[in-house]
């Protein structure tokens, strides 16, 4: 079953029902944290506090060699994905 998030659905079909939002997860972390989170419509799986609380998203990351040289994860800033800079 696919999962959207409020901010996703928002943005793209404000009719569709979300199933969790952004904001609301992020509340619960602490700096330099993180909760898998999968929204289909962004395409993360993470969503995380950086070390000065910024909320970032983590992004599947297949791109060769990036995948060996960089980890199997890109962040983008919550601020980059709601403004559609993904």
């Amino acid at each position: 079953m696919a999962d959207f998030s409020k901010q996703w659905c928002e943005i793209n079909d404000s009719e569709m029902p979300w199933d969790f939002d952004i904001l609301e997860v992020a509340e619960q972390l602490y700096p330099n944290s993180w909760m898998s989170y999968i929204c289909e419509g962004f395409g993360f799986t993470i969503i995380a506090k950086d070390e000065n609380g910024d909320i970032i998203l983590g992004f599947p990351n297949f791109d060769w060699p990036d995948y060996v040289t960089n980890g199997v994860i890109k962040y983008k800033t919550y601020k980059e994905v709601i403004d559609g800079s993904i």
